[in-house]
């Protein structure tokens, strides 16, 4: 069984019990963590052992990106200048329509790769465009041939329905296809990559198909997520029907929320319900403020993700770092009106935000026993950041360093399961320039497509 020693390093846990360590060693041995202690002495079988000079660099847990739709990966950028609806109507009813399976495929396939460029070995995609099965295979197949650890969110498209055809809100997620994906590529439920349900929930659907969603999500063990926000809902009071009628608890995972009234979100709260934020789209769209805060004042925390990269960056220490900000302006801002003076001190440490991409993306995946912290018997995912790089160095808080400092150009090593999947900088893969150039025809075509159809018309 192969054995890797991560010496002489900065270690960041995210676990309470064993803390930060300024001078640590991680040993991995096949797929887990063995060991984290201040020096680890392997004695007469060292020799057996990749030994990695931790000097000068921090070691943090491998980051979970909580929420992004990884198919859109081709039209990075394109939509960057859309509001919500424009998206809606641009995205969804436009460009969606004229994915191929193979667009499919090469956008999930690079942009899982890039998350693990950016330090993510976690990532939660959110497959909301998949009209056949052939277009959710060639998502799966993305996913398992980029390395990465996934939850695959199953969704379903949100096309303009054609003459006689039902509006989505009221079509039903497809038992068949979900049975499907559980009896073949998606049937261990450990393994690398995982199935969730990506759900209408009660803003996007009638009542009846959303008590169908939550009953299908929990008889088959599920995670169900749902988008919340964007207008008003298709089934208002859905949430108090589906709770009253006992479908609402852990297990349920709302994507932003910013509408979400406060008594409704106490409920939600004590049911147990995780909450996935993604900060800057939710401000450059029109979602509204993130409710980082409000879920904070709860005694809960959020989890973090990138959402669209066909409107901003995939690197999720960025996002993070949006979300700590704007929500100590928030408070900063309630303070001066309160008091008319800056605050005392901080309400959020940096350490919040970390916890957010790491240890609290784990809980909302049911797998805080496997991933999410340095601890032993845990899966070894994790990434190594060069601190000596200048515009990181000098090193007086690590923490701090890594959620307010730390970028791409910074990640020198992503371990996944035992594995590394980059070293030195670089990702540890053939033929990335031939998956870039099918990826640019990708995106071209698209966008020629659409453009093509919208002049037919």
């Amino acid at each position: 069984m192969t054995r890797t020693l991560i010496k002489s390093a900065v270690v960041i846990s995210m676990d309470d019990a064993i803390g930060d360590l300024r001078t640590g060693d991680v040993l991995v041995e096949g797929n887990r963590i063995l060991d984290v202690r201040p020096s680890i002495d392997v004695g007469g079988g060292a020799a057996d052992i990749e030994i990695v000079d931790g000097t000068g660099r921090i070691v943090i847990p491998g980051l979970i990106n909580a929420h992004m739709h990884t198919w859109q990966t081709a039209l990075r950028g394109y939509a960057a200048n859309w509001t919500l609806l424009e998206y809606f109507r641009r995205m969804h009813a436009g460009l969606a329509t004229v994915f191929r399976p193979e667009d499919i495929y090469i956008a999930t396939l690079v942009g899982a790769l890039n998350q693990i460029n950016c330090g993510a070995t976690t990532l939660v995609d959110w497959c909301h465009n998949n009209p056949t099965p052939d277009h959710t295979d060639a998502a799966v197949r993305g996913l398992i041939e980029s390395g990465i650890r996934a939850a695959f969110f199953h969704g379903s498209p949100k096309p303009e329905p054609k003459p006689g055809e039902p509006h989505f809100s009221e079509i039903a997620h497809p038992r068949r296809e979900v049975e499907r994906l559980l009896a073949g590529p998606l049937a261990d439920r450990d393994g690398l990559v995982t199935l969730g349900l990506a759900i209408l929930g009660p803003h996007y659907s009638t009542l009846d198909v959303a008590v169908h969603d939550f009953r299908l999500a929990r008889e088959l063990k599920l995670i169900a997520s749902m988008h919340q926000g964007g207008g008003p809902a298709k089934t208002p009071g859905g949430w108090e029907k589906l709770i009253e009628a006992g479908l609402v608890g852990a297990g349920v995972n709302i994507v932003h929320g910013n509408d979400l009234p406060d008594d409704l979100l106490d409920r939600l709260v004590g049911l147990g319900v995780s909450f996935s934020v993604t900060p800057e789209n939710e401000m450059i769209q029109g979602h509204g403020f993130p409710i980082t805060g409000r879920l904070l004042k709860r005694g809960v925390r959020p989890t973090i993700g990138i959402d669209l990269e066909s409107v901003l960056a995939g690197d999720l220490f960025s996002a993070a770092r949006v979300a700590l900000s704007m929500q100590r302006a928030l408070d900063n801002a309630e303070t001066r009106k309160a008091s008319g003076t800056i605050p005392a001190t901080t309400t959020i440490p940096a350490r919040e935000a970390l916890r957010w991409i790491t240890t609290e993306g784990a809980r909302m995946l049911g797998r805080e026993d496997q991933i999410g912290s340095l601890t032993p018997g845990k899966l070894a995912d994790l990434v190594i950041i060069n601190a000596s790089d200048l515009n990181l160095f000098p090193v007086h808080d690590p923490v701090s360093t890594v959620v307010m400092q730390t970028s791409l150009a910074n990640i020198e090593a992503v371990m996944i399961g035992g594995t590394w999947k980059k070293r030195n900088g670089r990702l540890l893969l053939e033929g990335l320039e031939t998956k870039k150039e099918l990826l640019a025809q990708s995106g071209q075509r698209l966008v020629q497509d659409i453009e093509r159809q919208g002049r037919a018309a």
